[in-house]
């Protein structure tokens, strides 16, 4: 069902209240399909046919004007909640987010734009509807973002609104756009639709392929991940005979009239928005499809986000135009991993922050299970009467807590730490990272961001002493590496060897807190791979020396105060090659309680006494580790490989004495 709302009120979008996605209880279990819907992704293609049949009767004699309506089934949302504008593709109903409309009203203040099949508004006044309602919600709430998420012609209404509205804070999602229409072949169907007898009813098979996406890939991803697929192929029949079934409504919606319209309202707007791109200086990501039929998005993508200053680029490799209404395609956790969900002027990385939720964690998880598969991490903590124990029960749980602990290369040791301190003790590690993975290639950060989006969804934050500073006073689980890049991108031999800085950085803030301080140490980058080309050789070698410094010059640096090589590591990729994986080990020392000695630290000599002692207790970790390790029977890979086959592979491996 759908509540109708005025284009300048907001009177059906009554302040609800808010509650954030929380994790699952249960994360040690892969997530059932009825607990996903649960997170509310339970919309079907079915149930967009049944609500488009719905709307279009109700309206089957309106011919306009577009209007707003807010979804029912977004529910509650808080009044800090940003506006968020959905602005329809070609089909115009509005409904194209339903399968996201649930989890969305949870973050968002949710208004779709439904513009009537008879309706005949042309491009510009869509423009102008869209931007009154934009100015008088600004108005109303001016240090909020709107967002505007758009999709082909969408896309283009919110690229001329932002346009023509610099000064207001946008945030554009566009799904395909329509700005490649002149390079598309839906250009050339005008023409032959015009001569095409009104008698004669319009095929749309090829729009209801694109529609259901790729189904037997659909299938076979969620047998791979371990799902029942017997629920998956009935959900599938379902919406195979609903595309047969529903027909007729898709006619209703694009009948031969309204199709020309629309692709005329198509060609006015590309070339609307193409010419004022150079005005758009909103931030914007842009979603671009892989098989899009109707469009080339792939390229287009590209294009724009060279064009636009602010904007990121999301590609979706296997999927086709109608992206929202796929299978695997989560809007809120697109939105979550670029970083691009924030409530006021800039975004803060602590209170702007949502938690993973259980399917995104079992989807994240699911990448790097063969890392713990292969390398059976073995995982020790210190009690406070100092025994040592496998498992994670020395850990707080009660936080601020601080983690500091040695870098191993490439960062190996965390894709299996920080889902393991959520599967076994609920408990998510806010990793401190360099912001190069925070930015693009425009602003000092890497070309593209896509890759990193999984460590932002798990709650990675920026190196900063701001960011910090916040962690601490939200009582928080922080993981920090005062080596940071310089021990994840160390040079030959220097295994296990601590690069910190020379002053104390984080001792004073987390007493400030009366934070818990656990030194740690990991090793095991020595059983899994040999670095080839460290920096020295490839400063040897006149291209890689070029490309390097202009890597440095061109990325942000963390520590612009910091004398030395710590300070001034150069930026660089690492050359190694992959052994047969040995075993990585964890251990984590006696907690160091700061509350009772939180006056004698704002002393700098002492806090710097502290921060020696710390390090020093890192360095007896590793070295523990190191001897400890020779004794376990099961350091290699094929006595780990035997126990599990006769022990089963969900069984914990055995390791050395305690």
């Amino acid at each position: 069902m759908q509540a109708q709302a005025s284009t300048a009120s907001r009177s059906t979008a009554a302040t609800r209240s808010f509650a954030h996605n929380e994790l699952e209880a249960e994360t040690k279990r892969r997530v059932s399909v009825d607990e996903y819907c649960s997170e509310g992704n339970g919309k079907r293609l079915k149930d967009y046919f049944d609500e488009a049949e719905r709307v279009i009767r109700s309206s089957s004699s309106d011919g306009g004007p577009p209007r707003w309506f807010s979804p029912l089934e977004c529910g509650p949302h808080s009044p800090q909640s940003p506006l968020l504008l959905f602005l329809p593709g070609i089909d115009g109903v509005g409904l194209g987010l339903i399968r996201h409309h649930q989890r969305l009203g949870k973050i968002f203040d949710v208004w779709s734009l439904h513009i009537p099949v008879k309706d005949r508004t042309s491009f510009t006044g869509l423009v102008k509807l869209i931007e009154t309602t934009v100015r008088s919600e600004n108005c109303r709430s001016p240090k909020r973002p709107i967002y505007l998420v758009g999709e082909s012609l969408g896309a283009c209404l919110a690229l001329a609104v932002a346009s023509r509205n610099p000064r207001i804070d946008l945030v554009l999602v566009l799904s395909n756009p329509a700005t490649s229409f002149s390079r598309s072949a839906l250009q050339s169907t005008i023409p032959l639709l015009e001569l095409m007898p009104s008698q004669i009813t319009l095929s749309l098979s090829s729009i209801l392929s694109l529609m259901t996406g790729n189904p037997l890939k659909m299938v076979m991803d969620n047998v791979v991940k371990g799902l029942s697929p017997q629920p998956t192929i009935e959900q599938l029949s379902q919406d195979l005979v609903a595309v047969s079934s529903y027909l007729p409504v898709l006619a209703d919606i694009l009948p031969k009239e309204t199709l020309l319209w629309k692709l005329e309202l198509l060609k006015a707007a590309s070339a609307y928005a193409n010419a004022r791109l150079h005005a758009v200086k909103a931030q914007t990501l842009v979603l671009s499809s892989g098989k899009d039929q109707l469009l080339p998005s792939q390229e287009e993508g590209q294009r724009l986000t060279s064009a636009l200053p602010k904007s990121q680029l999301r590609s979706f490799e296997d999927h086709g135009h109608f992206l929202f209404l796929e299978d695997g395609v989560d809007l809120v956790t697109i939105i979550k991993g670029a970083s691009y969900y924030r409530r006021g002027k800039s975004l803060d990385y602590i209170s702007d922050f949502m938690p993973p939720t259980a399917t995104e964690f079992n989807e994240l998880n699911e990448e790097n299970r063969w890392m713990s598969v292969l390398m059976s991490p073995v995982m020790l903590s210190t009690l406070e009467d100092g025994k040592i124990v496998r498992g994670l029960s020395g850990i707080p749980s009660e936080g601020p807590v601080l983690l500091v602990g040695y870098h191993n290369l490439m960062g190996f040791e965390v894709h299996t730490m920080v889902p393991q301190f959520l599967i076994e003790r609920k408990i998510l590690l806010r990793g401190l990272t360099h912001p190069i993975l925070f930015v693009d290639s425009k602003d000092g950060g890497l070309p593209d961001l896509g890759p990193y989006d999984k460590f932002r969804i798990m709650g990675a934050v920026p190196v900063s002493a701001v960011n910090f500073y916040k962690l601490m006073s939200s009582k928080s689980h922080a993981l920090l590496y005062p080596g940071g890049m310089r021990e994840a991108m160390h040079r030959k031999g220097e295994e296990y060897k601590l690069f910190w800085p020379e002053t104390s950085e984080f001792v004073r803030t987390a007493a400030t807190f009366g934070a818990t301080i656990i030194p740690f140490g990991t090793v095991g980058e020595d059983d899994v791979a040999q670095i080839v080309l460290d920096v020295d050789d490839q400063m040897k070698i006149p291209f890689m020396k070029s490309q390097i410094e202009e890597w440095t010059k061109q990325y942000i640096k963390v520590r612009t105060g910091t004398e030395g090589e710590v300070g001034n590591q150069p930026i660089h990729f690492l050359f190694y090659l992959p052994k047969v994986p040995g075993r990585f080990y964890y251990y984590f020392g006696k907690p160091i309680e700061t509350k009772g000695i939180k006056q004698e630290l704002r002393d700098k000599k002492k806090a710097h006494e502290l921060y020696l002692e710390i390090k020093s207790e890192v360095e007896n970790c590793l070295a523990y580790l190191k001897e400890k390790r020779e004794n376990d029977p099961y350091r290699n890979i094929l006595a780990r490989l035997i126990y599990q086959a006769t022990h089963g592979f969900t069984s914990q491996v055995p390791t050395f004495e305690l």
